[in-house]
């Protein structure tokens, strides 16, 4: 894909999220566009970048980390991380220091501990989400709704972080309105401002529901090259 049809494909996701905005009596400025660029070499997020695009999610941390290495000379471009964390592998994203945005998919007290230590280590306060299995799915990770409290409590505990919010992901054959909402009714009743929910093919649903984040890919970037 040419930086051109990426600069194209920005604009365009751009134009719904304000319609959804518009429609929803919210203000465009509310809501954060995430670029997804998982599986994108470096020279799509450079067209990003070039379109006015900052913020990018990652889903694995090495390919995270060589895509920081490689975009070096972008001083103002962030990631945040998306995907499933394991603990061994958070030393590696707090090396990035401010490069890291943040990190969106913490799920439990151990993981918060191991990232809280880390981050103390780099001198960084690390705003993090907590990811909420709305949809109860064996397959797919996040804290679950009943043990959300207790999970921000834990992650409140450390001086190192900073919670900032909440991230899900629906189930992909069910209506994602009652889940978005519910991670909202979460959200409010912990005081937590960011609502990081709603993709490619839902995301004018979930900013009329409250999200202060969607995180868009194909949309943008298209398909996913495939393998080589």
């Amino acid at each position: 894909m040419s930086a051109g049809d990426v600069a194209a494909n920005l604009a365009a996701v751009r134009a719904r999220v304000d319609e959804a905005c518009r429609r929803a009596g919210r203000d465009p400025a509310e809501v954060t566009l995430l670029a997804v660029s998982k599986v994108h070499g470096p020279e799509a997020i450079r067209a990003a970048y070039e379109a006015g695009q900052r913020v990018f999610g990652e889903n694995y941390v090495q390919e995270l980390v060589e895509k920081a290495e490689a975009l070096a000379d972008l001083p103002d471009l962030r990631f945040r991380f998306i995907g499933h964390l394991q603990r061994n592998k958070a030393k590696y994203l707090t090396r990035l220091g401010a490069r890291l945005a943040a990190i969106d998919t913490v799920d439990s007290a151990r993981l918060a501990k191991e990232l809280a230590k880390r981050a103390a280590g780099e001198g960084l306060v690390l705003p993090v989400l907590l990811q909420v299995n709305v949809g109860r799915e064996a397959q797919k990770s996040g804290v679950l709704p009943e043990a959300v409290e207790e999970l921000v409590e834990a992650v409140r505990a450390h001086e190192s972080l900073a919670l900032r919010g909440l991230m899900t992901v629906p189930p992909a054959d069910e209506d994602p309105r009652p889940h978005f909402r519910r991670l909202r009714e979460l959200a409010e009743a912990h005081a937590l401002p960011e609502l990081s929910m709603g993709m490619s093919g839902d995301l004018e649903v979930a900013v009329e529901e409250g999200a202060t984040m969607v995180r868009v890919g194909t949309a943008i970037f298209g398909p996913r090259p495939s393998p080589a």
